[in-house]
């Protein structure tokens, strides 16, 4: 028997009602005779305008497609192809025709398994998890290990007034008082292998000085780089390495410290590509705090001796010009060479937060890059409060996975 060919649709809304949120999206979706593909899986994600009303949301779904299975979670913004929605109630929705035995759900009633009674075995999984979680980076780093690509992409969701993840499988039962709606924890989708189905991660940042090494380190307080001074390397790398020496260095200094990040590898990974840019195991962390009696730098993060570090700042440019790569390495791949495939026909994107918006240079930029680079294909997604790539948690960075 031919499998049938995959296929996706979305549809987005915006309306501070949840019913009258989801009749729009169901008019657009119903316009497309989505019934006529057979959806089984489906992606949901709102704005946290629409946060306390998620129930609503995912019945009112629920209800339309009986036979999908749902996962999505909230942000302080959504997308969908072409369009970013900020500071309103907004809603964005994609279901496809992906045969049963390639997905599973998991949440908190129902755990990511290496091997299920059906001889399911996960390759890789979307994740989307609660900021508040207790030692999420352990949680990730133990949960890919139940994957056979040891790979996980997704978010953490966040909002001003709510913060929930959605998971919920009509073939899989739940608590009666459950309604697929969760607060903390973490759910999500795992995936079995496809050869077509790609994962990419772009960074928003660029270095200021060259890769050191950690040399010295307390938990989250680096002493040495390249057994020098932390604090001298950061002030070398901003050019304030002089003014330290003068009376009221501080004035200016501070502000731009402010605005400074850090990159961060761990010991057997490689902090930049090409000797310029971040790779994509960089993770971007925040400065905290100086020790300037031990000449220490503090970073929101656990650094220990052997890692690379590199001190970095936001660059709009740069960030759009690895969006294109990015977008566009995956067309390449996905494009077909010999007629056989369709190229991509399906995308879920997860964008930092501090990217959205202004950042890109204007309302919707950032979408309009990326439908650029990868064409018309359908996509959702939202702005998370950290992404997550392999078992990192990152910052101002954005992960594609794109089926074809």
């Amino acid at each position: 028997m031919d499998t049938a060919p995959l296929q996706f649709l979305h549809a987005h809304a915006t309306h501070p009602q949840a019913e009258m949120a989801v009749r729009l999206v169901w008019a657009q979706l119903a316009s497309r005779n989505v019934q006529a593909i057979h959806p089984t899986l489906g992606w949901c994600y709102f704005t946290d305008e629409l946060a306390p009303q998620a129930e609503l949301v995912l019945q009112s779904l629920r209800e339309l497609l009986p036979d999908v299975a749902w996962v999505g979670a909230s942000g302080v913004g959504v997308l969908a192809t072409g369009v970013e929605y900020f500071d309103e109630p907004a809603l964005a929705v994609m279901v496809c025709n992906l045969p049963r035995e390639d997905f599973q759900l998991f949440n908190g009633c129902q755990p990511l398994r290496e091997l299920s009674r059906d001889g399911y075995e996960p390759y890789t999984a979307l994740v989307h998890a609660d900021a508040q979680v207790p030692e999420l980076p352990e949680l990730l780093e133990e949960l890919a290990q139940r994957t056979q690509s040891h790979y996980l992409y997704g978010g953490v969701t966040v909002g001003r007034r709510d913060a929930v993840h959605v998971a919920v499988d009509p073939k899989q039962a739940l608590p009666s008082a459950q309604t697929g709606v969760w607060r903390g924890g973490l759910s999500g989708v795992s995936f079995a292998y496809r050869p077509h189905m790609l994962t990419r991660m772009t960074q928003g940042c660029v270095p200021i000085g060259p890769s050191r090494e950690v040399t010295d380190a307390d938990r989250n307080v680096v002493y040495e780089l390249d057994g020098q001074p932390a604090l001298g390397c950061l002030l070398q790398d901003l050019n304030l390495l002089a003014d330290a020496r003068t009376a009221g260095w501080e004035r200016e200094a501070i502000p731009r410290i402010r605005n400074t990040l850090v990159g961060l590898t761990d010991a057997d990974t490689d902090l930049m590509e090409h000797g310029q840019h971040f790779g994509a195991d960089t993770r971007v962390r925040h400065l905290v705090g100086l020790d300037p009696g031990r000449h220490g730098v503090a970073m929101a993060d656990v650094v220990e001796p052997g890692m690379r570090l590199a001190f970095c700042k936001r660059n709009a440019n740069a960030a759009r010009q690895d969006l294109i790569r990015m977008a566009t390495e995956i067309r390449e791949e996905l494009d077909p060479q010999d007629g056989s495939r369709t190229g991509p026909v399906g995308a879920v994107y997860i964008s930092c937060a501090g990217r959205g918006g202004s950042h890109f240079g204007s309302p919707h930029a950032e979408m309009e890059i990326l439908a650029h680079a990868l064409g018309d294909v359908p996509l959702v997604g939202f702005f998370a409060g950290g992404e997550i790539a392999r078992y990192h948690l990152f910052g101002y960075t954005g992960v594609l996975t794109v089926w074809g």
